[in-house]
């Protein structure tokens, strides 16, 4: 009977993975013990020094509510990554875009542990994770099952389950009804940028107490570059070659043609690049438009 009962324990723990939150939420919402301490804007993680309602860490003093945004936080957060052999490429993001998918939420496991752009995750805030969007977009989230909405703002990356494309926390999902069920079917919209919901973009009516301490409404960018990607269409030893190659594109629009010159042991290589895509996406529509550019590289800068 042992030998049974500890078979089926291995199996159970077996099968769970540092992936199995971004599954969707298991059972009801349950008022945590530490969520009194939130309610004080007290630091919920013991493992960071404390110092003036502040954690200490690695990265400096983050308030457990506060936002990280710099220059150098989007540059690391805006590079291509891969997780489990599949790329993700973050990409530009403008007010009022809206996407469909599967929205899903992560807490206990993640709650006080760091996020993607090194805050400290907190479940009780409406906080949330999204594979492509840069950090601190805030959006509105629509559940298309109940008509129910919130807002967050991205500080994580993930889900990474096909077609989920937000992880919310756990506050969100409360609000939006779909803590039970786990997934719910989602329009989800940018209304902001570092935080800050857009004049235009707010409804007064949904900015609850929560929401007002979190956010606020105000002038924001109309949208946040996610990089240049760019389409390598040849590559040369002689530069003659590879200038000629590029008359070929110089008049095509909303794209600009450059030679990139690498230096190797043998000599250098000159690399015709056709560039300004704002995405992965963008890139391969212009190759679908264009087949018979051949030998092509999708390359980040």
């Amino acid at each position: 009977m042992n030998l049974f009962y500890f078979l089926i324990v291995f199996v159970v723990l077996a099968g769970c993975s540092s992936n199995s939150a971004y599954r969707g939420g298991i059972g009801a919402f349950s008022d945590y013990e530490d969520l009194h301490l939130y309610r004080k804007g007290t630091p919920l993680d013991p493992e960071y020094g404390v110092e003036d309602g502040r954690v200490s860490s690695i990265l400096g003093s983050v308030d457990v509510r506060g936002m990280r945004e710099s220059k150098a936080i989007q540059r690391a957060t805006m590079r291509p990554y891969k997780i489990d052999g599949k790329w993700y490429y973050p990409q530009r993001v403008s007010l009022g875009e809206r996407f469909d998918g599967i929205a899903s939420w992560y807490g206990p496991d993640f709650h006080a542990k760091k996020t993607s752009n090194g805050e400290i995750y907190n479940m009780h805030a409406h906080t949330a994770a999204s594979k492509i969007l840069p950090m601190n977009t805030v959006v509105r989230v629509h559940n298309k099952e109940n008509g129910k909405t919130t807002i967050v703002r991205i500080n994580d990356r993930g889900p990474f389950v096909e077609g989920r494309i937000i992880d919310l926390s756990n506050a969100a999902a409360r609000e939006i009804d779909m803590v039970k069920k786990g997934t719910a079917r989602v329009m989800i919209e940018v209304i902001g940028f570092k935080g800050v919901i857009g004049s235009g973009m707010s409804k007064p009516q949904e900015m609850t107490g929560d929401l007002q301490k979190e956010f606020k409404v105000g002038q924001t960018q109309e949208s946040v570059e996610g990089g240049i990607f760019a389409l390598q269409v040849g590559a040369f030893r002689r530069k003659e070659g590879a200038e000629e190659l590029k008359q070929k594109f110089d008049q095509l629009k909303n794209y600009q043609t450059i030679i990139q010159t690498q230096e190797l042991d043998d000599g250098s290589i000159y690399r015709v690049m056709i560039q300004g895509f704002r995405s992965e996406d963008e890139a391969n529509d212009f190759l679908t438009r264009h087949p018979n550019i051949k030998g092509r590289v999708i390359i980040r800068e």
